[in-house]
C-alpha cells in the first residue's frame, strides 16, 4: 500500500473541532473520513479500509472508551490516537490498556499530532514547497523547513494559531506568513503588540470606544479588532495581556462580535486570530496569571519557533540578508567570522544577529568582515559543533536527567531546563521513535 492509499478516520462530536482537524489533515492525506459520534465511527470501521483513527474520548452515546472496547475485540483493528480536553489519568491508563497508541490533550499540539499521524501512516512529504515565501525569508535549516511544513497545513484553515518561542525568533514574520498563505491574504493583517499599549488604553484600542465613554473620548473609535475585519488579527506578547482584559477578548472570540467600551450593543466581526508569546502559557495558567478558557481558545493550533542556536544553517544566509539591509551587500563574511557567528549561542536570537551584522558592516572598512569587527563576546565564541548527533545526545541526556531529578514531572523538568513543556513533550516523542 502506498501513502496515497492511506485512510484516516477523525472521530469527534464537536462539529467545529472535528471540521478543524479534518481540514488540517486533508492536505496531508489522500483520504480523511469524519465521524460525528462513536456509533458513526464503528459503522465506518465496520466497512474496513481505515488505517488510523483519531478518537475523541468524551462524546454523547458511545464514547471513546466504548469505541476502544469494541475495537479490542477485533484482530484487524487499526491503531488509535486518543484526544481529550480532560486528560484524566484513569481514562488515559484504561485507553492504553485497550490498545490506544497515544493519548493527546486538547488543545492539540499540531507538530506532535502530525508527527504521530505521519509515523503511523508512513507519510512525510513536505507541502510548504508549494507555497511562495517572501523575499529574503530564510529557511535553510531542517528545523525551519519542518516548521514551514506545519504552517503550510495550518494556514488555509480558520483555526486560531498560537506561536511560541524565545524573544527575537521571528514570531511576527511567521504570523505574516500564516496570513499570506490563508484565504484572507487579500485583506488586512493588523499587528498589535500587547505590551506596547498601556493597560488603561488596551481595551479601547482593541475593541473601540463610544464617544464619552471615558475622559478624553471625544469621538467614537472602532478599535483594532474591527480593523481586522475579513483579515487577520495578530496579538503579539499575548501572555502579557492583563487579566482584566482577558475575559473581554474571550467573549469576542466566543460570540464573534465586539462591543465598544461604553456600549451595550455588540456588532458582528470576522477575523482570524494569530497570537504569539515568549512565555509558557501553561505555566501562567497554573500560576493564575492567564485564563485557562482563553488559553484553550488561543491554542487550538500551536507552533513553536526554534531558537537561532538550533538553526545554525540559517545564520550565514540571515547575515547576508542583514548586510543587504544595511546597504553593505558588497561585503562578505570571512570564514573565521562565519565560524564565530555559527558557534555563538545567540541568546537574543535573530534580533541580536541583525544588530551584530549591522555593527560589523559599519566597522569593516573593506569588503571582508573579520572576527575583529564582531563584538567581544563573539570573538571568543567556540566554533560550531559539527557533529549534530553529539549535540542531540547531550540534549537528550540533559532532558532525561532533569526528568529523573523531578520524579518524572515534565512541567518542573521543562522549567529547570528553560524550555517549554510542549518542546519537552516533542523531544520525548522523538526519543520513543
Amino acid at each position: 500500500m502506498t501513502p496515497s492509499d492511506r485512510t484516516l478516520l477523525v472521530v469527534d462530536d464537536d462539529p467545529g473541532y472535528r471540521e478543524l482537524l479534518c481540514s488540517l489533515l486533508k492536505p496531508r492525506h489522500a483520504r480523511v473520513l469524519c465521524a460525528a459520534s462513536g456509533e458513526d465511527a464503528l459503522e465506518a470501521l465496520g466497512r474496513g479500509g481505515v488505517d488510523l483513527v483519531l478518537l475523541d474520548m468524551r462524546m454523547h452515546g458511545i464514547g471513546g472508551l466504548g469505541v476502544l472496547e469494541r475495537l479490542a475485540e477485533r484482530a484487524d483493528a487499526p491503531p488509535v490516537l486518543v484526544l481529550t480536553a480532560f486528560a484524566e489519568v484513569e481514562d488515559a491508563v484504561r485507553a492504553m490498556k485497550l490498545g490506544a497508541k497515544d493519548y493527546l490533550r486538547k488543545p492539540v499540539d499540531l507538530q506532535e499530532l502530525t508527527a504521530l499521524v505521519e509515523r503511523h501512516l508512513g507519510l512525510g512529504a513536505p507541502v510548504a514547497a508549494t507555497h511562495d515565501l517572501p523575499p529574503d525569508f530564510v529557511a535553510e535549516s531542517p528545523a525551519m523547513r519542518a516548521l514551514l511544513d506545519e504552517l503550510a497545513r495550518v494556514a488555509p484553515s480558520e483555526a486560531p494559531v498560537l506561536l511560541s518561542g524565545e524573544s527575537g525568533t521571528g514570531k511576527e514574520e511567521l504570523a505574516r506568513l500564516v496570513h499570506r498563505w490563508s484565504p484572507r491574504a487579500a485583506r488586512e493583517l493588523v499587528a498589535v503588540n500587547v505590551t506596547a499599549l498601556p493597560d488603561t488604553l488596551l481595551e479601547s484600542e482593541l475593541f473601540g470606544s463610544a464617544k464619552g465613554a471615558y475622559t478624553g473620548a471625544d469621538r467614537q473609535r472602532d478599535g483594532l479588532v474591527r480593523a481586522a475585519q475579513g483579515g487577520t488579527l495578530f496579538l503579539d506578547e499575548i501572555g502579557d495581556m492583563p487579566l482584566a482584559a482577558q475575559p473581554k477578548l474571550l467573549r469576542v472570540l466566543e460570540e464573534g462580535a465586539v462591543r465598544r467600551v461604553g456600549e451595550e450593543r455588540a456588532e458582528p466581526v470576522d477575523f482570524r486570530l494569530v497570537s504569539a508569546t515568549h512565555r509558557d502559557l501553561e505555566e501562567a495558567v497554573e500560576q493564575g496569571a492567564f485564563r485557562l478558557d482563553l488559553y484553550y481558545r488561543l491554542a487550538v493550533v500551536t507552533l513553536e519557533l526554534p531558537p537561532l542556536r538550533e538553526r545554525v544553517e540559517d545564520v550565514a544566509p540571515l547575515a547576508r540578508v542583514f548586510l543587504r539591509e544595511a546597504g553593505a551587500a558588497d561585503k562578505q563574511l570571512s570564514p573565521a567570522a562565519r565560524e564565530r557567528l555559527e558557534g555563538y549561542a545567540w541568546p537574543g536570537n535573530i534580533r541580536e544577529l541583525r544588530n551584530v551584522v549591522t555593527r560589523a558592516a559599519i566597522l569593516a572598512p573593506g569588503d571582508r568582515i573579520l572576527p575583529e569587527h564582531l563584538p567581544p563576546t563573539l570573538r571568543a565564541a567556540p566554533a560550531a559543533v559539527d557533529d549534530a548527533g553529539s549535540l542531540a545526545d547531550l540534549e537528550r541526556q540533559a532532558i532525561l536527567a532533569a526528568l529523573e531529578r523531578h520524579g518524572g514531572n515534565r512541567t518542573h523538568a521543562a522549567r529547570e531546563l528553560g524550555i517549554s513543556r510542549r518542546k519537552l513533550l516533542y523531544r520525548l516523542k522523538e526519543y520513543e521513535q
